[in-house]
Formats: structure tokens, C-alpha cells, sequence
């Protein structure tokens, strides 16, 4: 059975979501405040995880950004609406995915589902390498020049894309639709926040030969330097 954890202090919205998670067939663990679903995140195996901004003792700007140096779990953030910083900044954080309040239980069960289905699609022991570069999407591991580059699942699975279509120019409408599928409800600003991190984290190891470029107007690209 598959589980998710539930974090949100409104415990109104938490009965109604953990409702629907079961119908889906999922196991449910809820969590009121920050530290609770902290606890819970880093204490047991989760295959996705919904998580509120504004929550008690830790907000959830600062879970996810936590979570993240251990697990690579998908994480929904739930936001307030119209904040578009509250978007960003989860993203930033290393969140997979937002959605904003108001929303309707069968929207986020379609989230979770389209977040699974591309986990769940992908193939297995893919390697890469390039001059130092390594990427194992088996293990969602990169490194650069032995140096371990600690990039959350999506940014490994953008990196993947790029690194093994070198010099191809990518728009930010194809990669929504290439990475994130179809059914995705968000927009080209989630492409450029991951990207924006994940070159983040490459830059603190020097890699001459190659770098991911913006072509401005166009997209990303993996550009060899000649």
C-alpha cells in the first residue's frame, strides 16, 4: 500500500484530505504542526507528501528545505492563494510540486496521481557521463568530478534531460510537458525556479567543459564548450 503524510494545521482540510487519500487506496499519517511532520517524514517512508506553508513551531518552508537533506520523497506544498512567493520559495526549497488554497480534494488527489505515474513510468539503471559529469538514475545520484551533487529528483531528471541531448535547445513549455506530463497544473516559472537551483548546486564544483546555458527567449540548453 502506498502511504502519504499529511501535514496541515487547519484540521478541517486535514479529515477531508486524509478522507480522499483512503478512497485512493493510500495508508495516511497526519501531522498538525512542523516538527511533527518533520519527525514523521525523517522517521518513516513515505511515497509522497502533502505539506502546508503556514504551520505551527516550523513552517513549512522549512521541513521541506530539511526533508530534503535526507529524502528525495515528492513533496506537494500547499499554499496560500496569490501568494506567488510562497510558490517560489517551495520550489526553491526542493518541493516537486504546489497547489494553491482554495482547492477541491479531487485536484490533489489528481496531483498525487500524476506525480506517482511519472515516478512510476520511468526506466531503471540509467547511467550518464561526460567529463566528470555522472548521473545514475537508478540511485538519483550525480556527481562532478567525485564530488556528490546533492540534487533533489526533478532537478536530476532535468539535468538527465539536458546532459543527454547535448547542444539541443529545450523551451520551458517542453519541459513542463516532457518532465511534469500533461496533466500538470503549473506554470513555466516552476522550470526556471528548478533550474535556477540545480545550476545552483553545480556551480559549486567547477565543470569547464560544459555548462547549462538559458538561451534567452528560447529556453535551456547543455552546451558543450569547445
Amino acid at each position: 500500500m502506498q502511504s502519504v503524510l499529511i501535514a496541515d494545521d487547519n484540521r478541517q482540510i486535514v479529515s477531508i484530505l486524509e478522507e480522499y487519500s483512503k478512497k485512493e487506496g493510500f495508508g495516511v499519517v497526519v501531522a498538525y504542526d512542523g516538527n511533527e511532520a518533520l519527525q514523521n517524514a525523517l522517521n518513516s517512508e513515505f511515497d509522497i507528501i502533502l505539506l502546508d506553508v503556514m504551520m505551527p513551531i516550523k513552517d513549512g518552508f522549512e521541513v521541506c528545505k530539511e526533508i530534503r537533506k535526507k529524502s528525495n520523497v515528492p513533496i506537494i506544498m500547499i499554499t496560500a492563494r496569490g501568494e506567488d512567493f510562497e510558490r517560489i520559495m517551495g520550489l526553491d526549497n526542493g518541493a516537486d510540486d504546489y497547489i494553491v488554497k482554495p482547492f477541491s480534494p479531487a485536484e490533489v488527489m489528481a496531483r498525487i496521481r500524476a506525480v506517482l505515474r511519472r515516478i512510476s513510468n520511468e526506466e531503471d539503471t540509467q547511467k550518464f557521463s561526460f567529463d566528470g559529469l555522472e548521473i545514475n538514475l537508478d540511485s538519483y545520484e550525480t556527481t562532478i568530478n567525485g564530488v556528490n551533487i546533492s540534487l533533489t529528483k526533478k532537478e536530476t531528471e532535468i539535468l538527465w534531460t539536458f546532459a543527454t541531448n547535448k547542444n539541443k535547445v529545450f523551451s520551458r513549455e517542453n519541459l513542463l510537458n516532457s518532465l511534469w506530463g500533461y496533466d500538470y497544473f503549473g506554470d513555466t516559472r516552476t522550470v526556471d525556479s528548478h533550474i535556477k537551483r540545480m545550476r545552483a548546486k553545480l556551480d559549486e564544483v567547477p565543470h569547464d567543459s560544459w555548462e547549462v546555458k538559458t538561451i534567452r527567449g528560447v529556453g535551456y540548453k547543455f552546451e558543450v564548450k569547445t
